[in-house]
Parts: C-alpha cells; sequence; structure tokens
C-alpha cells in the first residue's frame, strides 16, 4: 500500500476511533478496513511508531548525565548536540543521520511545533546562524540534548525564553518499511 495512503487512513482510523462507541461510521469504516485486511495492518503501523518513539525517548534518557564535548558523538567520549541526535537514532532504530545540526535538518521533513510527537527533532539558533542546535522531543513540551561546554545531557522545556526565543523549527526522521531513512 503507498505510504500516503496508510497515512490517510492511519489517521482517519484515530479520528473514527475517536467517536462515540457503536455508531454506525465506526462500524462501517471498520468493516470496510477489516474485510480489506487494512485494520490489522493499520493497527500494527501505529504501534511500530508509537513503540519506536518510546524507545527512541526511553534510550536516549539513558544518556543523561553524559558531558557535552565539541565533536563528540558516544558515551565514553561525550556529545555534541548533533553526536547525540544521531547516536541516538543510529543505537535505538538503526537510522544514520547526517553529522552537523543544519543537515540534519535538511534531510528530515518539516513539521509544525504543534504536531511535535516524542522522537521528533528541534531545532535552534544558538550561535546566530539557523538549526546551529538540535534536540529530541520527549513529550509534554520537553527536549533532550547535550547543550554547551562544562553541562551534561539534560531534559529542557521548549516553553521557557532562552529556548522560545530560539526555536527554529521542528523536524520528522522519515523512514520507508524496512525502517531506512528517507531522503528529504
Amino acid at each position: 500500500m503507498p505510504k500516503v495512503l496508510c497515512v490517510l487512513l492511519l489517521a482517519f482510523v484515530t479520528a473514527a476511533n475517536a467517536g462515540p462507541a457503536g455508531s454506525a461510521p465506526r462500524d462501517e469504516l471498520d468493516k470496510f478496513l477489516n474485510d480489506r485486511g487494512l485494520l490489522s495492518h493499520l493497527q500494527s503501523v501505529q504501534h511500530q511508531v508509537t513503540d519506536r518513539a518510546s524507545e527512541l525517548v526511553v534510550h536516549a534518557m539513558g544518556f543523561l548525565g553524559v558531558p557535552y564535548r565539541r565533536g563528540g558523538d558516544s558515551a565514553e567520549t561525550g556529545f555534541d548536540c548533533s553526536g547525540f541526535v544521531r547516536a541516538i537514532y543510529e543505537q535505538t532504530v538503526g537510522q544514520l543521520l547526517p553529522r552537523r545540526a543544519n543537515e540534519q535538518a535538511a534531510a528530515t521533513e518539516k513539521i509544525d511545533k504543534s504536531d511535535l510527537q516524542p522522537g521528533d527533532l528541534v531545532f535552534f539558533n544558538t550561535m546566530r546562524r539557523a538549526f546551529s542546535h538540535v534536540g529530541i522531543y520527549v513529550g509534554d513540551g520537553k527536549f533532550i540534548h547535550s547543550p554547551k561546554p562544562g553541562a551534561q545531557v539534560r531534559v529542557e522545556d521548549i516553553g521557557v525564553a532562552y529556548w522560545k526565543r530560539r526555536f527554529d523549527g521542528a523536524r520528522r526522521v522519515l523512514q520507508d518499511a524496512e525502517g531506512v531513512p528517507q531522503p528529504h
């Protein structure tokens, strides 16, 4: 099934599930999807997306306290922001992202801030240039990142004045059915 159709059907099923139990439109949709073998496929895709995001966030949280190191890309030596994001994606879901924050922004799909989901990337202008800092959204308006020299991997709130002023945008890492990142 084409990816776009799958995503649209998943969104439709999710919206239909929010309706009152036993409603006629919901029953007809379930019958339609079930007759074509799509209901179980869509539920599986929904679980995979949720599981992947949860796995990314849980794995990232395991690195809280690892020191910042410019150019760093491992827990043993320390992380810079993009090295941290790259390591988390590679270790958790096998996706190799570009090395620099601005390259990660260019290689991922732009999304609206209101559409952020755990596992999405958030970008900031911290060095007087766009997309100079990156972190991983963990939900509830918070993100995890490796902030600066002398600091450690930590969770912060996107809504505090410092990050709010510097927010450059949100991005989603796309993948195909085999989990391989798709070029943007």
